[in-house]
């Protein structure tokens, strides 16, 4: 993969950020560098983003004890967990399927993205990198996690969110977006703000700010080029995961930004499908301490 395909330059170019781009793009790796390895070691969860075999792009997470994720060659994973019967990803890495990762920690707001090829293995996965890169700090909410290991329930599917479903959105500060370019490589990012920077318009359509971040437009390049999308929602206290997938379209009107607080572009998001798993992780984690780079929200 080159760090850029046309869909990440025609973005990068309408915004007026390609000299930025190009310049930020030297931190894009093909080998896992020592430190990067350390700090995989440590992580309990994995965020990840697919498209299935239907070209739906759904996000979801794989979790274990730290040491779960290990460093298997300089540009390979090995991972050792695998995804419930329920969740939306679970029959797509049956077999090899390009992948999008972000390991994130919370409690130190560091983030490294990560973008291969992921093949089955006894017990989890083994993953080939093609991208490796670390991210700014901004926007991530401070939590510490702890165990408690739960029974998932049966997972509830639908086309359009529930009351339920709807207070959920509306309290989160943190989500995480899956998109995937037309060949199939797939990204996940994480999006965070105060509790209210992500609303629900109907029980089909959502609509977020898209504050200051890398320059890269990783997301918007590949929503240039291939509108489908996923989102996970977590609930950071009781486990429950919220997986939504639809289509996402960007909006350039600076007008419709500056009604938003420190909204660089607004982006609108359409339903199509969900799966709710309550209980799903066995992750809970601490109340938030807010980002000070996060907006207000009105």
């Amino acid at each position: 993969m080159k760090p850029f395909h046309r869909g990440e330059l025609a973005v990068q170019e309408r915004a007026g950020l390609s000299e930025r781009a190009r310049a930020v793009s030297a931190a894009i790796m093909t080998e896992i560098p020592a430190v990067a390895a350390d700090f995989l070691t440590e992580q309990p969860v994995l965020f990840i983003g697919a498209a299935d075999s239907s070209g739906y792009v759904w996000s979801s997470l794989l979790t274990g004890e730290p040491g779960f994720i290990t460093v298997s060659g300089p540009s390979s994973l090995s991972v050792a967990a695998t995804l419930s019967a329920g969740d939306p990803l679970h029959r797509t890495l049956a077999e090899p399927a390009r992948l999008g990762m972000i390991a994130l920690q919370p409690g130190t707001r560091r983030r490294m993205r990560m973008n291969g090829t992921a093949r089955p293995t006894d017990g989890g996965l083994e993953i080939r990198l093609e991208q490796i890169y670390a991210n700014c700090p901004k926007y991530i909410q401070k939590r510490e996690p702890h165990w408690q290991p739960a029974t998932p329930g049966d997972p509830r599917e639908g086309g359009a969110l529930t009351g339920e479903d709807i207070t959920l959105v509306e309290n989160t500060d943190t989500f995480f977006i899956a998109t995937a370019d037309t060949a199939g490589n797939a990204d996940a990012s994480h999006r965070g703000g105060d509790p209210g920077f992500l609303k629900a318009l109907s029980p089909h359509h959502l609509r977020w700010p898209d504050y200051v971040g890398n320059s890269m437009f990783n997301t918007f390049g590949n929503l240039e080029v291939n509108p489908r999308a996923g989102l996970l929602i977590p609930d950071w206290t009781t486990g429950t995961l919220l997986h939504l997938t639809g289509r996402a379209a960007v909006d350039w009107d600076p007008d419709h930004a500056a009604a938003l607080p420190g909204a660089q572009r607004v982006v609108d998001f359409t339903v199509e499908r969900l799966i709710r798993v309550d209980h799903a992780s066995p992750l809970r984690w601490s109340a938030p301490q807010f980002s000070r780079f996060n907006p207000p929200t009105r």
